[in-house]
């Protein structure tokens, strides 16, 4: 980006890339005046390609990551969203993957959007799968060490959550919505009514998306937390009469969403 002309110029490194960088997103900003062609001549023309090439790059890795909320929304609606967002929102990481985690709140305040209010949901189920799937490995707790902890000692047992283990609460049916948008299979009409609650985990190579029963959610929060079983279970009765302790159990444990027990009286189970 640098060359002998600049050097002549008195233009530092630092200050070229002040010069540079914020305009890229910003297509009222005038082109650098550093920006320069052959001969000395102002690039322009050639800025302007690189900066449409710039934001262009970032819609896609927003499509990239958001499959289901494009399909949803249409290709034209979602790329000038998107657009916006990119504009407002410049990548902070080298690690493209890691742009758009704003993404989700960004829908939720789009006003174009608000005629979807469960949209911004489903893009943070998609934007958790993306974490999960980038997750340290973990070994799965096995079911048999969880049964073999006493009874008298279960409720105080603690549990250590995978590295891929997500909990996403929605006021909407957003993991029907995205079940029925992440393929590429014709879409069919959604039944689901209720809101709903997804456990996203990666046990191994595959990332899993689980929507949870009633109680599922608070229950696995408190475990992620930090909290015991006899605490985490007494929340989710709490919050719905329905909850069933053992099938949340059998769950949890099926979908790998912890590693390792423990707890005062059974370290080492």
């Amino acid at each position: 980006m640098r060359s002998a002309e600049q050097h002549g110029r008195g233009i530092t490194p630092f200050s070229y890339a002040d010069d540079f960088t914020p305009a890229l997103l910003d297509p009222e900003r005038a082109a650098p005046a550093a920006v320069r062609g052959p001969n000395g001549k102002a690039a322009k023309k050639r800025y302007d390609v690189y900066r449409n090439n710039v934001t262009v790059s970032l819609i896609d890795a927003l499509a990239a990551v958001f499959p289901a909320t494009q399909r949803i929304t249409g290709t034209d609606f979602f790329r000038a969203m998107a657009r916006f967002h990119v504009r407002a929102t410049p990548p902070t990481s080298p690690l493209l993957f890691e742009y758009g985690r704003d993404f989700p709140d960004f829908i939720e305040n789009y006003e174009y959007a608000r005629q979807m209010p469960w949209l911004m949901d489903v893009a943070r189920i998609e934007r958790a799968w993306l974490d999960a799937y980038h997750a340290a490995d973990a070994e799965p707790l096995p079911p048999e060490s969880l049964a073999a902890v006493p009874a008298p000692r279960l409720a105080d047992a603690v549990l250590t959550p995978h590295p891929s283990t997500r909990i996403l609460r929605s006021r909407f049916p957003a993991v029907s919505i995205f079940a029925a948008n992440r393929g590429d299979g014709p879409v069919g009409p959604i039944d689901a009514v209720e809101p709903e609650d997804a456990l996203v985990t990666r046990p191994h190579l595959e990332v899993i998306i689980r929507r949870l029963p009633p109680g599922g959610a608070i229950f696995l929060m408190h475990l992620i937390e930090g909290g015991s079983l006899g605490m985490a279970a007494a929340a989710a009765l709490e919050e719905s009469p329905q909850f069933d302790l053992t099938a949340n159990i059998a769950g949890m444990v099926g979908a790998g969403a912890f590693t390792a027990i423990g707890g005062d009286e059974n370290d080492g189970h």
